[in-house]
């Protein structure tokens, strides 16, 4: 009969020991929890010129472009970008792109063009836009000479820039694999009406 009185304390004694384990496991896992979600936390915030710089740099090229008309008039030769905040290729070609302002916006006016807004239709027609980014260059009268679709390299940009100033120019046409083809705004599409 001692025995089995023994039995049950043993067991017991188990059950014990396998309870006060099972809150320092809890702990351990929300200690884990939270130090991954800080790490995250911290990464994106000692990087986030790295995860939002592009965003960023493509707006303020918005706010920042020279008007497309004064740009075609005061006789200095034009860049001239189409772009789209949402378009992947001209987030990755942003950072590029803004080293050659950085670099030419003295002697070269710097147009950018966002696809979705409508005020640009008239431009994104008559310089039939398809893909962005579109990069299309003209010379200080007006004359286009090369036009970019797609990911470019940036030496090739930067010589085509170069080359703006030479006499003899003839128009070329780069078109890259990697391109974001145009999506149809229908901010303002008018849908018919059932009149029944």
């Amino acid at each position: 009969m001692f025995n089995l009185i023994k039995i049950p304390l043993v067991n017991n004694n188990l059950i014990v020991q396998s309870e006060s384990r099972e809150p320092i496991l809890k702990t351990n896992l929300k200690i884990m929890l939270v130090l991954i979600i800080s790490t995250v936390i911290i990464s994106m915030l000692l990087f986030k010129n790295l995860f939002f710089k592009s965003t960023y740099l493509l707006k303020s090229f918005g706010e920042l472009s020279v008007d497309p008309e004064i740009a075609f008039k005061n006789n200095k030769p034009t860049f001239l970008e189409f772009y789209a905040e949402w378009c992947e290729v001209c987030k990755e070609m942003a950072p590029k792109v803004s080293s050659l302002k950085d670099e030419y916006e003295k002697d070269i006016n710097f147009v950018f063009l966002n696809v979705d807004n409508q005020k640009w239709g008239n431009y994104i027609q008559k310089f039939a836009v398809n893909g962005i980014p579109q990069v299309n260059l003209f010379d200080n009268k007006a004359n286009l000479i090369s036009t970019f679709i797609g990911k470019q390299d940036e030496i090739k940009i930067r010589e085509s820039i170069n080359n703006l100033e030479k006499e003899i120019k003839p128009y070329e046409e780069i078109i890259h694999a990697e391109f974001s083809k145009i999506q149809e705004n229908k901010n303002n599409e008018v849908s018919p009406r059932s009149h029944g």
